[in-house]
């Protein structure tokens, strides 16, 4: 018999991804499923990266790159800060990954020890505190309220910051709830751990995604902040795995070494490919992406309103609604389970997000195409409706 670990024992299920197996089963079975559970948005990669990956790929040697990735890569990415956001970025800092994911394993990897704490907002994105207890980390999950837009402010840090805090975990715009740390708030935030001698992760995987088109990197007021980024979201290309972070000078070989053990390197053909990502062309494509994404909050909004189901916070980034179903007496997983398996539209519970209060909300993600849209909406509004029905 197999004996596994403590700490895979203990891991609980990304319930995004356990929903989407849920619906694969259902579409084997025949069924049309609506998914509105997975961040993943329907556009793919911009034209110019999938020619340039059909290039790569008649390659006949494709090696290993270096652990920290290509020399072109991270030099595109350099002058994509110069470019969105006019900030100097050496390619020195930048680390490439891959995923996001793996960027948040080395960083977790690098700075927590066993019974570090480490301080993050509550509701958050679920793998984060997975990768700080798999390295023996203890969560200060504080539970930030709509009116704190679901987001860590400079009081609740300043009040619950203490002696066994080593760090932060911050993520803006935020997955589930779409919203934005305000820059006063960041700056705030980030000056105050500093001072206590605290390290300062900021995950801005969305900040591309930013509504406004507006939103600034953290690196221009803390340039010793380490940086998470990732080209799933604003590039639309989440299964390339492909990722990347910036970290200060000190931390460079740390990374690398790291990632030489866990992974040797991100993938060699993404890397190439990606490079195009930076181009005139598929800066264009991804910028009127966005547009398109603002358009399908709009449309997700009046939609929800139509229904009745309350919105306490509009999000100003990415593509999730987080919003609340307490109303109907079910739990977030009993009423996604209800409505995938009644009306084949796949949601989020808010349990894979919040330890305190998740059992109230659920997650929509808008970045599927507005037909499908159209149709979750409806079927919502139908579960709904038969909810209201049998009170």
């Amino acid at each position: 018999m197999i004996r596994f670990s403590d700490r895979a024992n203990a891991i609980s299920p990304f319930f995004a991804m356990a929903f989407s197996e849920k619906a694969s089963a259902l579409e084997a079975q025949g069924h049309h499923v609506i998914r509105l559970n997975i961040g993943e948005p329907d556009f793919g990669a911009p034209p110019p990266v999938v020619s340039a990956m059909q290039e790569v790929m008649e390659a006949a040697e494709l090696p290993y790159t270096s652990a920290l990735g290509l020399p072109a890569l991270r030099e595109g990415i350099a002058r994509f800060y110069k470019h969105m956001h006019n900030l100097d970025v050496s390619a020195d800092n930048v680390v490439v990954t891959a995923g996001a994911s793996a960027a948040l394993l080395l960083v977790s990897a690098a700075l927590v020890n066993e019974g570090d704490t480490v301080m993050l907002a509550d509701p958050a994105y679920p793998c984060n505190r997975q990768f700080i207890k798999s390295f023996g980390g203890k969560l200060q999950s504080i539970p930030c309220s709509a009116d704190d837009r679901f987001q860590l402010t400079p009081e609740l840090v300043r009040t619950n910051w203490n002696s066994r805090t080593r760090g932060i975990m911050l993520a803006t715009p935020s997955n589930p709830t779409g919203t934005s740390v305000s820059p006063e708030h960041m700056q705030s935030i980030l000056e105050f751990v500093k001072q206590q001698g605290g390290w300062r992760v900021v995950d801005e995987i969305y900040l591309n995604l930013s509504h406004d088109g507006n939103a600034q990197t953290v690196l221009a007021y803390d340039d010793e902040a380490i940086v998470i980024n990732s080209f799933s979201k604003y590039f639309g290309m989440t299964g390339w795995r492909l990722g990347w972070c910036v970290v200060p000078d000190v931390m460079v070989p740390v990374m690398e070494k790291l990632a030489q053990n866990l992974y040797i390197c991100p993938s060699t053909p993404a890397q190439h490919a990606a490079v195009a990502c930076f181009t005139p062309e598929s800066l264009t494509v991804c910028e009127r992406r966005r547009d398109i994404l603002v358009h399908r909050k709009n449309l997700v909004l009046q939609g929800l309103q139509d229904i009745g189901l309350s919105i306490d916070v509009t999000p100003d980034g990415a593509f999730y609604v987080y919003f609340k179903i307490a109303q109907f007496g079910l739990s977030s997983m009993e009423f996604c389970d209800r409505l995938l398996a009644e009306y084949h539209l796949a949601l989020t519970p808010g349990n894979d997000f919040s330890e305190s209060s998740g059992s109230d909300f659920v997650r929509l993600s808008f970045a599927a195409s507005e037909h499908a849209l159209e149709i979750g909406l409806h079927r919502l509004g139908q579960f709904v409706a038969s909810l209201r029905c049998r009170d």
